[in-house]
């Protein structure tokens, strides 16, 4: 059975933002691969902006879905398990949509278009962070991560190192694994905010030395 018309335009959308970049994947070529006719396409995504964003929610490694949960669910799992997933799958969420992304900045017109339309629909770049501080707020709340941790600062620098493991990389040729990259990220943040019942003795500060 043929798939739905509003799978095929995703999947084109997907493919050619990959391909050719957001700002060269127009409708109509998507609409061509797809398929099907751009009216067909503007059925089912009223603009390009919202095309772009569907394509980012459904097709790339589920973020926001996991962070949601863990936050309505604080203290299930460990604390290094849960940071350790989310900072996998940031790392290969933002490995998969930078590349589509970056054709944004080289067009300001269309930059400020998207910006404006994920400001519309409540979505963009922050959201991330926002969710992650929220999930270790949650945390906070039973005991898990220090009262005194600060949350926004903790989620800053891990979807930062994260966003960044994507950019910096393409250079080299090789990025670092994205599941040794996570678990250590995980250890290294978790070691600034976990509170003192799931502090191992090794990461617990000693005691000043008094003298005799």
């Amino acid at each position: 059975m043929d798939r739905p018309a509003r799978v095929r335009i995703l999947d084109a959308a997907h493919e050619l933002m990959l391909t050719v970049g957001l700002a060269r994947a127009t409708t109509k070529e998507i609409a061509k691969a797809a398929g099907c006719s751009e009216a067909a396409l503007y059925k089912y995504f009223p603009s390009k902006e919202e095309l772009f964003i569907q394509v980012l929610t459904e097709r790339l490694p589920r973020l926001t879905p996991l962070l949601s949960s863990l936050a309505a669910e604080p203290g299930r799992g460990t604390l290094e398990a849960n940071l350790t997933e989310i900072a996998r799958q940031a790392a290969l969420f933002y490995e998969q949509s930078f590349p589509i992304a970056a054709s944004l900045y080289a067009e300001t017109q269309l930059k400020r278009r998207h910006d404006e339309a994920m400001r519309e629909l409540g979505v963009g770049p922050h959201v991330p962070i926002e969710q992650l501080a929220a999930y270790l707020r949650a945390e906070q709340g039973v005991g898990r991560v220090r009262r005194d941790a600060d949350v926004f600062a903790a989620a800053a620098l891990l979807m930062g190192a994260c966003a960044q493991r994507a950019f910096a990389y393409d250079a080299a040729g090789e990025r670092p694994r994205a599941d040794d990259f996570a678990a250590r990220l995980a250890r290294t943040l978790l070691a600034g905010v976990a509170g003192e019942e799931l502090r191992t003795p090794a990461s617990r500060p000693h005691p000043p030395a008094v003298s005799p």
